[in-house]
């Protein structure tokens, strides 16, 4: 008797092999630079916080400190932004987001691959500020963490705790997984966006001091490199989210 056959296996449980960032022609180059720029986050965040401002909702508040409401709702709206600006361009390029973005790889072993390099991250970027505040003090411009004082109620802390979360592993990794892809399709190359796209991301922090600024510059450069091999931002994004969560207790307990 012919046996019934097994139920198809669900194609995100199979762990296959990465699909090449180029498996559909990208746009002109003209193009894809002017994508890769709105991607970047600089046009939508410039243009988001001049419309809170207009909207009478200030950056600093009267103590001169970060105001919570106003990084809340820029983070969240900037996070919405760009992931529709991403979706909406995969799509009219004929691409899939969820190929280009996720990969096709187990999410799940992804997740505890991401887990298992934080100790390392975490590790080699706490050596790297203290060598640099040993060997160049001066790159140490910023006595304080500017978003150290979001963190000192329960409340904000958990708020923020949601936010970096949100904003620096889904958003961060979905921007620059989009950015690497446009550079791999039609401007010169993976690693030259790599290259690139890292030195923005550590510019776009100098807010926190050039020496944090140097240090997430590196960082960008490990998590692009996370997503080349694996294909698919699920480590890297795990692996963000986890380290902006330990800075966010690092805040809570030590206040540095």
């Amino acid at each position: 008797m012919l046996e019934p056959a097994p139920d198809p296996v669900p194609a995100e449980s199979i762990d296959q092999p990465p699909a090449p960032l180029h498996a559909a022609p990208g746009p002109g180059r003209a193009m894809a630079a002017m994508e890769v720029v709105l991607a970047s986050g600089l046009p939508t965040q410039f243009a988001l916080g001049a419309l809170l401002m207009g909207l009478g909702l200030a950056p600093y508040g009267a103590d001169g400190r970060l105001s919570m409401t106003y990084v809340a709702t820029l983070l969240t709206a900037d996070t919405v932004a760009l992931i529709a600006l991403i979706v909406w361009r995969l799509r009219a390029g004929g691409e899939r987001t969820r190929t280009v973005v996720l990969g096709t790889r187990r999410w799940t072993r992804e997740a505890w691959l991401g887990l298992a390099m934080l100790p390392a991250l975490f590790g080699g970027v706490v050596a790297l500020m203290a060598a640099l505040r040993q060997v160049w003090p001066a790159l140490h411009n910023v006595d304080a963490n500017p978003f150290e004082a979001l963190a000192r109620s329960p409340l904000n802390a958990a708020l923020l705790m949601v936010l970096v979360v949100v904003s620096g592993g889904l958003k961060e990794e979905c921007q620059r997984a989009f950015v690497l892809h446009r550079f791999e399709q039609s401007l010169g190359g993976a690693r030259t966006g790599l290259a690139v796209y890292s030195l923005v991301f550590g510019a776009g922090h100098m807010i926190q001091g050039y020496d944090v600024g140097i240090a997430t510059m590196l960082m960008g450069v490990a998590w692009g490199m996370m997503f080349l091999w694996r294909r698919s931002i699920v480590a890297p994004a795990v692996c963000h989210a986890g380290f902006n969560a330990a800075q966010i207790v690092q805040f809570i307990i030590w206040g540095a």
